[in-house]
């Protein structure tokens, strides 16, 4: 006997077989034309269901596509197309999320295969609600139920943001027996005379410094809660933040430039002119002190540090007590601090492919392709050593990564010789050679990276900031967000809540010697 299931009937072998009916067609008719119906619609809900996959699937490959890009570079043009990529995956997923909350429809036929959901986060507090059935007893006999087992399901929820009044209350007691008085002293704040806590500081810091909201903003969102505080207000308070967090950012200061090497970076920041309506260009620097690409054990800590504009003499006072090597771009503000021989070298194969990656970008030709191709062999090499002992990572380099180094000069000069000296080509050649004993460092030190990225990735931050709040309103406002980013920044290096720990740093700092304010660094606090 076949167990084969009968195949459905073709809607013009309905068609037929409904006219023969006679008097009973009409009905039929009508049955069939809302089975069509039906049917359409089932058709319509698929190919949407799968053209919303379809476009998820390909927004995603491209923007992870674009992200490469944009690796190293500072193109408005391609974070603008990123941005819009983003928008459009967020209603993409948006689209597909409605789709699945009206499908009331028990599964098709031929499910498509899902992604299993990650486990909610197990740190996270567990509220408990359980549900019983309407009937407390069997409704067939009136037994009573017995527990067989259960079933769990999981929801994240968010508890909103609330405002709340911490009242101090100190009493005054009086001995019984004679005229003494006592009172318990009254409680440090971390800003003197205000009725800002810690928790409620660090929250105004990160939103603005890290998560990149204006004052502004924050008022308007704290007056949706019945809480007035205005742009003034908030502003001295970040103001008292940077003051007492000085002997802090001074401690960490002295735990980078204790590195053996350290990363350097800048980036451009508007700063508003007084008395102009203008705004002119400021920098703020960082200097990255990270050891574990090369099994350092030392804590990864970023120093920032804000100047008006970019003369040398910003970083060369910075590094004025500095001795070791340090990391950077070909900037010539860097040269009078190379030359005092206290500081060794070391470029950035990253800036080198750039210039190779703007060429290829309009023009893709076999001199660009060969060129990353080559630089991308050495980042493949670093990838196989990241996190090994310096002697280690030394001997891989010299035995993989010295001949294609080699390789890659002659045919950098051979090159030279055939393209227009006035050419982009010849620029990025010229990048190259220029820097090369720069360049060719990590083939000499194994604490050497291969780039200097440990510093762009600190100056990330500051760039999506830049963004929303425009400009900095004066020169005193690029020193409190150098401190500021001093702090945040490195929580988050050593994998810390960054304003779980500003609030730990508030609680106490008003209070604590200033001897011992190591004490507070991010790596010495456990949260």
């Amino acid at each position: 006997m076949s167990n084969a299931a009968p195949s459905s009937p073709k809607p013009d072998a309905l068609r037929a077989a409904i006219a023969s009916m006679g008097s009973e067609s009409t009905l039929m008719q009508s049955l069939l034309a809302e089975l069509e119906a039906t049917r359409q619609e089932r058709d319509a809900l698929r190919q949407e269901k799968r053209g919303d996959k379809l476009e998820i699937e390909r927004l995603t490959l491209l923007l992870e596509k674009l992200k490469r890009m944009l690796f190293g570079r500072r193109s408005e043009k391609l974070l603008r197309q990123i941005e819009q990529l983003e928008l459009e995956l967020e209603e993409a997923y948006i689209n597909e999320g409605e789709r699945q909350q009206k499908a009331a429809v028990p599964p098709a036929a031929e499910p498509v295969a899902r992604a299993p959901r990650q486990p909610l986060p197990e740190h996270l507090p567990r509220q408990t609600q359980e549900h019983l059935p309407a009937d407390t007893q069997c409704p067939d006999c009136g037994g009573v139920w017995k527990r067989l087992g259960e079933d769990v399901s999981e929801v994240l929820d968010l508890v909103r943001v609330r405002f709340h009044v911490v009242r101090h209350v100190r009493p005054r007691l009086a001995c019984a027996c004679c005229d003494r008085i006592v009172q318990a002293p009254a409680v440090s704040r971390p800003v003197a005379r205000s009725y800002a806590g810690p928790a409620l500081l660090a929250h105004i810091a990160t939103a603005k410094y890290l998560d990149h909201l204006p004052l502004y903003r924050q008022t308007q969102a704290y007056g949706r809660e019945g809480v007035s505080l205005s742009e003034s207000t908030l502003g001295d308070w970040i103001g008292a933040m940077h003051e007492l967090m000085r002997p802090l950012t001074d401690a960490l200061k002295r735990h980078v430039f204790a590195a053996e090497k350290i990363h350097t970076d800048d980036t451009p920041v508007p700063v508003l002119s007084p008395g102009t309506g203008k705004t002119r260009q400021a920098r703020l620097w960082t200097y990255v002190r990270d050891d574990r690409p090369h099994g350092g054990e030392a804590a990864p800590a970023a120093w920032y540090r804000y100047s008006p504009d970019r003369k040398g003499v910003h970083p060369q006072t910075h590094l004025s007590d500095y001795s070791g090597i340090l990391q950077a771009d070909a900037y010539a503000g860097y040269n009078a601090v190379y030359e005092t021989g206290r500081v060794m070298e070391a470029g950035c194969w990253a800036h080198a492919r750039r210039h190779f990656y703007d060429i290829h970008e309009k023009r893709p030709s076999a001199f660009t392709s060969h060129a990353l191709e080559t630089i991308g062999e050495l980042y493949r090499i670093e990838a196989d050593i990241r996190g090994k002992p310096p002697d280690e990572r030394l001997a891989v380099r010299q035995a993989r990564a010295a001949p294609i180094v080699v390789d890659f000069h002659d045919w950098l000069n051979a090159q030279l010789a055939t393209v227009s000296k006035k050419s982009v080509a010849a620029d990025a050649i010229g990048y190259a050679l220029n820097q090369w004993q720069a360049l060719t460092r990590f083939l000499e030190d194994g604490r050497i990276e291969l780039d200097n990225n440990a510093a762009e990735r600190a100056l990330r931050a500051i760039g999506v900031g830049r963004k929303n709040y425009l400009f900095l309103g004066s020169d005193a406002g690029g020193e409190r967000a150098a401190t500021m980013y001093s702090l945040l920044g490195t929580a988050k290096l050593n994998g810390l809540n960054p304003e779980a720990y500003l609030t730990y740093v508030l609680e106490r700092i008003a209070d604590h010697p200033v001897n011992c304010v190591d004490e507070l660094l991010p790596w010495n606090v456990a949260l």
